[in-house]
């Protein structure tokens, strides 16, 4: 794979764009922050044998900042397009002015295969934690996908859901099935039973140690049997989005699979069964640092407007890398 070679020049380039980055006035949408993200997402697109546990201290602090103002940006794409969107009559007719859209309907196409693969019954009721302003997972999963089931939203941030509720609610159908909480996840409990199926987004805990507490407490009030799906990535992807190892982090959890698209599709997906009794386990940060897989946004090409979306994506594109069912 890589020379050491390649690895120090990907790193170098990558702190070259951080620089110019953390220079700008502001992080949202302007010619310079979309060309300067785009050269950011297609540096660190290409496979890469890159393992950022061997990247010495200093790195680790430029991609520990880099990753926050990657979701900073990213914050502030969804709410001008939310926004954008509040102006049409009925804004869901028009979620394709959002220039990642169909990134969305193929992602969402995945997930909703490898959910069934994995789970018999059809979900009645999903969360979606970290929801945003610009809900588009739940909004395609609800509207193609899972088209009875009640789709709860979490965000931390009562703007945000605000501006989601007003993309929704003009929509008959969707309006009677969309629910919007601007609570903080770690104060829902009992309520978490309820959901078959838990999505986290990859914005919720920049920080691994603030992720794990997150994925430790569904872990202790999902539902025996329930699924959780994770997004993830590897390689130097781990430049743009915090990281999940799943035999570390995912305690309380059986993962089922680990799927990696291998088109330009940069999303892996991570899906786990909440084990049926299941105690979490404390875990101890120091040994696995950085290693793992990425987690990453169902958006996470934001930036790039690849050609490869026009594919269907199909299931011949998906290998299978890591399949642990017992």
């Amino acid at each position: 794979m890589g020379s050491f070679h390649d690895e120090a020049s990907l790193v170098e380039k990558v702190c070259e764009i951080y620089d110019k980055i953390s220079k700008l006035e502001s992080l949202k949408p302007s010619k310079d922050v979309d060309t300067l993200f785009t050269e950011l997402v297609l540096t660190c697109i290409p496979p890469s044998s890159i393992k950022m546990s061997d990247l010495p201290e200093d790195i680790h602090e430029t991609r520990s900042k880099l990753i926050k103002l990657c979701g900073e940006a990213e914050g502030h794409l969804e709410a001008h397009f939310s926004t954008l969107l509040a102006s049409f009559p009925n804004p869901l007719h028009h979620l394709d002015v959002f220039p990642y859209y169909s990134n969305y309907l193929k992602l969402s196409r995945l997930e909703f295969d490898i959910l069934n693969r994995h789970q018999t019954k059809v979900p009645k009721s999903v969360a979606f934690v970290g929801s945003g302003p610009l809900p588009l997972t739940s909004i395609v999963l609800a509207s193609y996908h899972l088209k009875n089931a009640a789709f709860h939203n979490y965000d931390i941030d009562p703007l945000a859901n605000s501006m989601a509720s007003c993309l929704v609610s003009p929509d008959p159908d969707l309006s009677q099935r969309m629910f919007f909480h601007s609570t903080d996840i770690m104060e829902v409990k009992e309520e978490l039973k309820e959901y078959d199926v838990v999505f986290l987004a990859a914005l919720v805990g920049m920080d691994i140690k603030d992720k794990v507490k997150v994925i430790q407490h569904l872990a202790k009030y999902m539902a025996p049997e329930a699924i959780l799906m994770l997004r993830s990535a590897h390689g130097a992807r781990a430049f743009l989005y915090p990281v999940v190892n799943p035999e570390e982090d995912l305690q309380g959890f059986e993962v089922l699979s680990i799927f990696h698209p291998h088109d330009e599709v940069i999303n892996s997906v991570v899906i786990a069964r909440r084990h049926p009794a299941s105690t979490p386990v404390e875990v101890d940060h120091h040994h696995h640092h950085q290693m793992g897989i990425g987690s990453i946004m169902p958006s996470s090409c934001k930036y790039c407007d690849f050609q490869a979306f026009n594919n269907p994506l199909n299931q011949m594109n998906i290998i299978e890398e890591l399949a642990m069912d017992e």
